[in-house]
């Protein structure tokens, strides 16, 4: 139970330095990608606490996952097209590998 706890702690920081990231958007990708990221960052941890809830979890966090995947691409996306200083980039990037390595965890601990 305490995994999925600091999991989900780690989440939400993230999603609070995204908020922060997402301010730098050009106002023209505010309603697009920058939208789209905040859709999957808030899918992120909806879709945490439903895998913590969950008695078979395994498919939720199957699905974490995936969702995870995506807005690592949305936040490369962003680097990529410009909206996004490097160092930001990285430091988001860092916590969403930490997210992976525990979501990956938490796979390995479900099928044992």
């Amino acid at each position: 139970m305490s995994e999925e706890l600091k999991i989900l702690q780690k989440t939400y920081d993230m999603v609070q330095y995204g908020y922060i990231c997402l301010r730098q958007y050009p106002k023209s990708e505010k309603f697009t990608l920058g939208s789209e990221t905040k859709q999957c960052m808030l899918g992120l941890i909806r879709l945490m606490i439903t895998a913590n809830r969950r008695y078979y979890k395994k498919t939720t966090i199957q699905d974490l996952d995936v969702e995870l995947d995506t807005l690592r691409y949305y936040v490369r996306l962003a680097k990529d097209l410009g909206f996004l200083p490097f160092n930001k980039y990285e430091n988001w990037i860092k916590m969403l590998s930490e997210i992976g390595r525990m979501i990956g965890g938490w796979q390995k601990s479900i099928k044992q």
